[in-house]
């Protein structure tokens, strides 16, 4: 069954989409403003996102660009009374996957809703097996930067996250030092391979069962490093 998010200011709006959603047979969750809306993106999976535009605390095109920076792919379709070209324009921009404008038929956005879902399920469906990873004590959302052992938040830095996604997406494959460098610095940093095997020492503290002997994340002597997928 897939999750809808509607994130409407309007009651009547969001109970009346809401209730016509789940008779179409979606799982839906509401939201009241821009804010509320942007912290349930990020904490939470959906297969699609209805944001209303104009909204109090943030307005859905601020929803919309902060939710794509945080690498949140959910297919977003922009709700507004606004119908200027330049505003659609602005939104698909920022990332949204349609627009409809107030007033619309229900009979239009319902099947907005099914071609938007169709869409994502064939174009994320790689990508969500990247964003969302169990690795070694950990159940990671790569998307969200959100790292949990059994339901309890572990702290990861961003450089933590980013090496561990890079790995996962090159999983049972060798991965260089200077692979990661380049990856994860770029060339206008100057770490040594040093600052690689310090930050996968972290991690291992935190992923390994029993991190003075690695099993997820092994190193491959004179080369790098290799994340095994078990």
């Amino acid at each position: 069954m897939a999750k809808i998010l509607v994130v409407d200011d309007e009651q009547n709006m969001r109970t009346g989409l809401k209730d016509n959603l789940e008779f179409e047979g979606y799982e839906v969750e509401t939201a009241n403003d821009g804010e509320q809306g942007l912290k349930k993106i990020l904490d939470n999976g959906y297969n699609l996102i209805i944001l209303d535009v104009m909204m109090p605390k943030k307005s859905g095109f601020e929803v919309c660009k902060e939710a794509r920076k945080a690498g949140v792919t959910t297919p977003i379709i922009l709700l507004t009374a606004k119908g200027e070209e330049i505003d659609k324009v602005l939104g698909l921009e920022l990332g949204a996957d349609d627009y409809v404008t107030k007033p619309f038929s229900l009979r239009e956005l319902l099947a907005r809703v099914k071609a938007v879902l169709r869409r994502g399920d064939d174009s994320n469906s790689e990508k969500q097996k990247d964003n969302f990873a169990k690795i070694g004590r950990l159940e990671i959302n790569f998307a969200t930067y959100n790292a949990a052992e059994h339901d309890n938040p572990v702290q990861l830095s961003h450089k933590e996250f980013e090496i561990l996604h890079f790995l996962w997406k090159k999983r049972n494959s060798t991965v260089s030092r200077d692979d990661l460098l380049t990856e994860i610095w770029g060339y206008d940093e100057s770490p040594t391979t040093r600052t690689v095997d310090n930050f996968i020492l972290k991690l291992r503290q935190k992923i390994e069962k029993d991190p003075n002997h690695p099993q997820i994340i092994i190193t491959v002597h004179g080369i790098g490093y290799k994340l095994i997928d078990t």
